[in-house]
């Protein structure tokens, strides 16, 4: 009997050990996958894309991280770079784009194999693959519109440079674009020995004196009003001033006629007027 009591605590021990190493070695084994990240299993089969956690077995198989969250590529076109509209002016313009990972499971093995994890989670990879495919489309898609309309409806212009770049980014998937500046490129900057530039300051120099012309116009009806104001003043001025006087002068003859009159009334008789009609003292 007690040959066999080491054996069977032997057993025993055995017995609870096996589970709760199985149980351990599982537990640690489980990795757990955060938002926006997926997680690239190798094992001895194949290759595995977890989103939220899986098993990787040490030994047996090989995992990493891959960052999938939405990164920006900023294009930052000005001066003498600065994007030549369809007339030929140009524009600066700073456009950020929103890429990201496609986030399924064949996208990510796609990026997994050309890129490797690791570059495909940093931003200055994802720049140096897409920064000239955005900028080409941006070119495109702004030689396509007159300078007023690119500023008038930015919108659509952004619309069309998505679909003028499309979905096929090797993986990545572009969400969203947004212009964070938009101005004409300043005469200053332009290149006049630059035919493209040369034609884009003739542009804009006969655009300025369209403007200005209104302006113009304006200043100078306003001019004419006021003159034609002062002209209308001056003259009603005047006949103001001659209907004055040719009162006063009427006024000045009636009364000059009203004092002759009462001077005429209240002067005495001549002598001889009186003397004639005294009568003859000798009856005659």
């Amino acid at each position: 009997m007690s040959s066999t009591d080491p054996q069977l605590v032997l057993t025993t021990l055995v017995a609870l050990l096996v589970p709760a190493s199985v149980a351990f070695l599982l537990a640690k084994s489980y990795r757990k996958v955060d938002q926006g990240q997926a997680l690239v299993i190798n094992t001895l089969k194949d290759v595995k894309v977890a989103f939220s956690g899986a098993f990787v077995l040490p030994v047996f198989h090989r995992a990493e991280l891959m960052d999938i969250s939405v990164k920006t590529i900023t294009i930052d076109r000005h001066g003498k770079n600065g994007l030549s509209c369809k007339d030929n002016i140009r524009a600066d313009l700073r456009l950020t784009f929103f890429v990201c990972v496609n986030p399924s499971a064949e996208n990510v093995l796609l990026v997994a194999r050309s890129l490797g994890c690791a570059r495909a989670s940093d931003p200055g990879t994802l720049e140096e693959l897409f920064a000239s495919k955005f900028t080409e489309a941006l070119k495109t898609c702004a030689k396509g519109l007159d300078f007023e309309q690119l500023y008038a409806h930015r919108e659509e212009f952004i619309d069309d440079v998505i679909q003028t770049i499309g979905d096929e980014l090797n993986g990545f998937l572009l969400e969203d674009a947004v212009i964070d500046h938009l101005e004409q490129t300043p005469l200053a900057e332009l290149d006049p020995d630059n035919i493209l530039d040369a034609r884009g300051i003739r542009k804009i120099t006969e655009l300025t004196a369209e403007q200005h012309m209104p302006a113009n116009d304006l200043s100078n009806a306003a001019k004419r009003y006021i003159a034609s104001n002062d002209r209308d003043t001056a003259a009603a001025v005047m006949e103001l001033e001659g209907q004055q006087a040719e009162a006063r002068a009427h006024q000045a003859r009636d009364l000059a006629a009203f004092k002759q009159e009462i001077s005429d009334q209240l002067a005495p008789e001549p002598v001889e007027a009186a003397v004639a009609t005294i009568p003859n003292a000798s009856g005659e």
